[in-house]
C-alpha cells in the first residue's frame, strides 16, 4: 500500500491563499503600531548646528553635532584690556573673544581690545570723593535724588554695587580708608574730644590699640607711603580756609580739647574736623599745612598735570556731603546739595590733563546710616573683630553697611556694574597696588581683595 501527497483542489488552494494574506496584513499592522508607540516615547533628536564663524576666526566649516553639544559656551564677558596688555598688530586676524595672541603681535603700551587684562592699568592720579551717611539705594538706586551722580555719571563709569563701609561712624571709615586702621570707641563717635590714643600699643595687623582718636607718629598712612616713594598727596577740604572760615589749613583742635564741630548740625559753620581724617595722624599734622587745604586749590592744581597730586582726597563740607542732617538750621540737606557739589567738581577733574592721561575718580560714601529706618551694618571681605571696641558692644562684629562706589576713568567702560564684594580696605589696597606700595593694616588681610584688572575694560585713547 503506497502513500502519496494529494494537492488540494483549486478552490481550497484559493481559500488558503486568502487566509494567509489576511493574516500577514494583521501582523504588519500590529508591527507598525508598535513602532509608532516606540517612536512616541522617545524625545526628538535636535541637531546642534555650530554658529557661523566670525570674520577672521578659525572655526571649521563642518563640525559634528555631538562635538558642538559637548563644548562649553563661550563667555559673554567683554574683553578687558589695560595699558600693560599687548596690542595686536593685526586685529582682523584675531577673533574678538580670543584669549591668546595671534601671529605677528608685538608688545605695546596701548591697551588691546582683544586681550584680557592681567594687571591694573597705569593709573597715576587717583581722586577720592567721599560723601556721608547714606545707604546704597538712596545714592545709586533708581529713585536717587542725586540725578547727576545716579544717572549721568553712572552711565560713564563702573558701579560697584556690593561695596561696603567697614564701621560706624564717618570718622572711623575715613581713617580706615587712609591707613587700614580699625575704629576706636572715640572714632565711632566722631571724636568729641581731640585726644591721643593711649596706650597706643602695637597689635596684630599693625593695629594701634587703645582709647582716643589721634594716632601716634609711628602709624603708617597712605599719604606717608606716597611721600616715602617721592609721590604726592593733597586733601582738598571744602570750608577749611575759604573766605569767612573760622579755621585755616590743616585745622584741628589742640590735643586734649573738645571739638565743637563733632556733632552733626552743630552751629559752628560748614567745616567739621571729623570730615578731614588727615588731621588725626600726628605723622601728617606736623607738616600738613601745605597739603590739607581748601577746595579752591583743586582747580589750580588741575591746571598742570605735573602739579596734580598722585592722590587727591576731596572732602565736601557738611552742607554738601549728602548727610541728611542740615549743616545749619533751615539749610538744605541730603543728596541734592551733594549732587550739586559733584556737578561742579567732577567736570573740573575730567577736563584735566592728569585725568585724561591716567586718572581714576572714586565716588563713594563713608558709611550707611547707623540708626533710623535705613540702618545698615552689613559687612564683607572677612570683616575683622576690631580690638579697640569692647567685646560686649554691638558695634564689635558689625560693618558700616553697603554704600556702593562709582569708578570713573579713561580705562573704565561706561555703564558697567560689578557684583564682587569690596570695602574701604579694598580701595586702600587698590590704591597701594597702583602705586607699588605695601598693604597697610587691615588692607593686608587675605580676604580683602584689590579691584580686579578685568574691571578696567576700556581702551584708553
Amino acid at each position: 500500500m503506497s502513500f502519496g501527497l494529494r494537492l488540494p483542489s483549486p478552490k481550497v488552494s484559493a481559500f488558503l491563499v486568502l487566509v494567509f494574506l489576511g493574516f500577514g496584513v494583521l501582523i504588519g499592522r500590529a508591527t507598525r503600531q508598535s513602532e509608532y508607540a516606540l517612536a512616541a516615547s522617545v524625545a526628538p533628536i535636535v541637531k546642534v548646528v555650530s554658529p557661523a564663524a566670525t570674520p577672521g576666526s578659525s572655526t571649521p566649516s563642518s563640525t559634528p553635532s555631538s562635538e558642538s553639544a559637548s563644548e562649553p559656551p563661550e563667555s559673554e564677558a567683554e574683553p578687558t584690556p589695560t595699558a600693560e596688555t599687548p596690542s595686536p598688530k593685526k586685529a582682523a586676524t584675531k577673533s574678538p573673544s580670543s584669549n591668546g595672541k595671534s601671529s605677528g603681535e608685538e608688545e605695546s603700551s596701548k591697551p588691546s581690545p582683544g586681550t584680557p587684562a592681567t594687571k591694573l592699568p597705569a593709573i597715576k592720579h587717583v581722586f577720592v570723593i567721599a560723601l556721608s551717611d547714606q545707604p546704597y539705594a538712596a545714592v545709586f538706586g533708581p529713585e536717587s535724588s542725586a540725578h547727576y551722580l545716579a544717572h549721568t555719571l553712572e552711565h560713564k563709569g563702573e558701579l560697584l554695587v556690593r561695596y561696603d563701609a567697614v564701621a560706624h561712624e564717618e570718622l572711623a571709615n575715613e581713617i580706615a580708608l587712609l591707613s587700614g586702621q580699625g575704629p576706636t570707641t572715640e572714632t565711632t563717635a566722631n571724636c568729641a574730644t581731640y585726644t591721643a590714643i593711649e596706650p597706643a600699643s602695637a597689635g596684630a595687623s599693625e593695629q594701634v590699640q587703645g582709647n582716643g582718636c589721634v594716632y601716634p607718629s609711628s602709624t603708617q598712612t597712605l599719604p606717608g607711603q606716597l611721600v616715602a616713594k617721592h609721590l604726592s598727596w593733597r586733601a582738598y577740604v571744602e570750608g577749611i580756609d575759604e573766605a569767612g572760615a573760622s579755621a585755616g589749613a590743616c585745622a584741628h583742635p589742640a590735643l586734649g580739647q573738645p571739638d565743637p564741630t563733632s556733632a552733626q548740625g552743630a552751629s559752628t559753620g560748614a567745616y567739621a574736623t571729623f570730615r578731614n581724617p588727615l588731621v588725626y595722624f600726628q605723622s601728617l599734622t606736623a607738616s600738613c599745612a601745605a597739603d590739607d587745604v581748601g577746595l579752591d586749590r583743586l582747580k589750580t592744581d588741575l591746571g598742570n598735570a605735573k602739579r596734580t597730586p598722585s592722590l587727591s582726597y576731596i572732602v565736601p563740607d557738611r552742607c554738601h556731603d549728602g548727610n541728611p542732617t542740615p549743616c545749619t538750621a533751615g539749610a538744605p540737606a541730603g543728596l541734592s546739595p551733594a549732587d550739586a557739589f559733584l556737578q561742579k567738581v567732577v567736570p573740573e577733574i575730567t577736563a584735566s590733563k592728569a585725568y585724561k592721561q591716567d586718572g581714576l575718580i572714586v565716588v563713594t560714601v563713608d558709611e550707611a546710616p547707623s540708626s533710623g529706618a535705613f540702618t545698615d551694618s552689613s559687612s564683607c571681605c572677612g570683616q575683622p573683630r576690631f580690638p579697640n571696641l569692647p567685646a560686649t558692644t554691638s558695634l564689635t562684629p558689625r560693618g558700616g553697611g553697603t554704600v556702593g562706589a562709582l569708578l570713573l576713568s579713561p580705562y573704565v567702560k561706561g555703564g558697567a556694574t560689578n557684583q564682587e564684594p569690596f570695602n574701604h580696605f579694598s580701595l586702600l589696597r587698590t590704591i597701594e597696588d597702583l602705586f607699588g606700595l605695601q598693604h597697610l593694616g587691615y588692607a593686608a588681610l587675605p580676604a580683602v581683595k584689590s579691584f580686579e584688572p578685568a574691571m578696567f575694560t576700556a581702551a584708553k585713547n
